[in-house]
This record gives structure tokens, sequence and C-alpha cells, in this order.
């Protein structure tokens, strides 16, 4: 049975948007006051370059220079992750150990998209990341992007052959599943939800924290009701819980993250600007976002406008 400590990386790990500028380019003074807005609210880590980074999009010059500049600006104050997993084992080798010799504090490797391999195919793939590697690495189990799960009895297996193998973002929706996983891993395996309206059914079953995309906006909030839980006031969880649960939904209206970064343009922090497939909110859309961030006093936890 695992233990719900959070050492390593904290309980509220962000995963970062990207700015980008008008020309679609990487906006680094955005980046730089995003970085100092989340750690001043309360990210314990921050994730760079994952999904809500709009990984697909970036370079891999550009991801480099990305995780360097969000390491030099944290300076220590909280942990960095990398974005370092694909569909091909090798390249994922490679930019992991690239992220490692580039000062990450640990890797974020999502399950091999598009080519759906066996569990078997997944225990290789993560097992040979795993051996080539000093860095902690965070599974990423994902199967609505992916189109495949890694399966409860392949993340036990890899927990307890490879020790770096540190834990697993569970966005599979599953607390049985994740469950099963809390059941039988080893002592020191770790599982973060991977979905902010499931944090709290999911620290009921062993997880440690969340891999968030609403810390954007309310790192502090989710924070507490963390710590409620695990002080044991339920109530008080439960209430902070259902109080987020709005704008946790609300920011997956449209594709991730357009609901974020219309949200963080408003409050000054970083433009809205995607990049292609993405689209920026309909008027309509952005009307209804305006009427959800207006539930939540939001300029409280502003520390640069």
């Amino acid at each position: 049975m695992i233990t719900n400590d959070a050492d390593m990386f904290g309980r509220v790990l962000t995963a970062m948007v990207t700015p980008f500028d008008k020309n679609l380019k990487i906006d680094y003074p955005a980046v730089e006051k995003l970085v100092e807005h989340l750690i001043k609210t309360g990210s314990t880590t921050l994730v760079v370059a994952g999904t809500t980074g709009e990984s697909p999009t970036l370079e891999k010059d550009e991801k480099k220079e990305l995780l360097k500049a969000v390491i030099d600006i944290a300076k220590k104050r909280v942990k960095v992750v990398m974005g370092t997993g694909t569909n091909d084992t090798a390249k994922s080798i490679k930019t992991t150990q690239n992220a490692e010799e580039l000062g990450a504090d640990g890797a974020l490797v999502v399950a091999p998209y598009y080519n759906k391999p066996s569990q078997a195919g997944l225990t290789a793939h993560f097992g040979e990341i795993a051996k080539s590697t000093k860095l902690p690495i965070i599974m990423y189990n994902i199967p609505g992007r992916t189109g495949i799960t890694i399966g409860a009895d392949t993340i036990v297996e890899l927990s307890h052959k490879h020790k770096n193998i540190y834990a697993v973002k569970d966005s599979t929706g599953s607390v049985e599943l994740s469950g099963d996983i809390a059941g039988h891993a080893r002592e020191d395996f770790h599982i973060y939800s991977g979905d902010d309206y499931l944090t709290l059914p999911f620290l009921s079953v062993g997880a440690c924290g969340v891999v968030s995309v609403a810390s954007h906006f309310l790192g502090q909030e989710i924070t507490r009701m963390q710590d409620a839980f695990f002080a044991g006031k339920l109530d008080v969880a439960r209430a902070a819980h259902y109080e987020a649960m709005p704008l946790f939904k609300g920011l997956f209206a449209a594709p991730n993250p357009t609901c974020v970064k219309y949200g963080l343009s408003r409050l000054g922090i970083c433009g809205e600007t995607l990049r292609l497939p993405l689209v920026p909110l309909s008027d309509a859309q952005k009307k209804d976002m305006d009427t959800l961030l207006a539930r939540y006093d939001l300029a409280k936890s502003l520390s640069l406008k």
C-alpha cells in the first residue's frame, strides 16, 4: 500500500500554459510573469511543455529554451518537471536525457499515443526510459488523448521494477483504477490526480495531490482543500471542492488550454494567443468565461498585473 506524502514535488503541480506573442513566438516576459504568479499562489511544481503547454506545437529547441527559462526564473523556489514523452521510445529517451542535462527536476512521460502498444509494450517503453535517466519519472495515463490505458497491473509492476518511476498522473477518470494501484504499488510510489474535479475523490483512495490546470487561478484554494483533507477536516475540504467545481469544469468548455489562456489574458498575466489547430474562444464563449471568472475573487491572488 502506498503512502500519500508529497515529499518530492508537493501537492499542487501546475500544468503550465506556454504564453505566445502575436507573432506566435514564445513570450518570455509573459513566461516570467506567469511563473512568478504561480509560485506566489501555491504551485509547488511547474510542469513545462505538457499538453496544457501546447507541446504538440512546440519545436524541440523551443522546449529546451522554455525549460531553461522556467528553471532560471524559478531559482529553485519550486520544482520544474518537463514533459518528455512521445510515441517513440528512442525519442522519449533522448528528450528525457536532454531535460536531465538542462536541470529539470523530473520528467512527465505520457503513454505512447496513436500506435497503441500492448501492456507488454508499455512495460518495455517505460522501463527503457527509466533505465536511461536518474530523473524521477511521472507516468501520464490519459487514454482520452492517447487511445491506450496503462493498466493498473502494468503500473504496479513498473513501480516495483524501477525505483525512479516515482508516480503516475492519472487522467483515466477511474477512482477504481487508482485505488488498485494504491493498494499494490511499492510503498513510496505516488498518485496524482490528472483532473481537478477528481482531486478530492482521488485523495480518498491514496493520491497525494493533483497535476492541475485550475491552479492557474485557484492555487491557494486547491492547497487549502487538500490541507483540510489531510487534517481530517472533511467537511471543509468538501465545501472547497464544491465551490471550485464550476471553474474545474468550465476551464474545459473548449479544448485545453483555450479557456485558461483567455482567463489569464483577462487577468493581465499573458495573452490568449494559441497555435493552430487550436483557435480562440468565440464571443459567446468569452462571455460565458467572463461570467464564470466573476464568481471568484481572483484579484486577491494576483501578484502581478
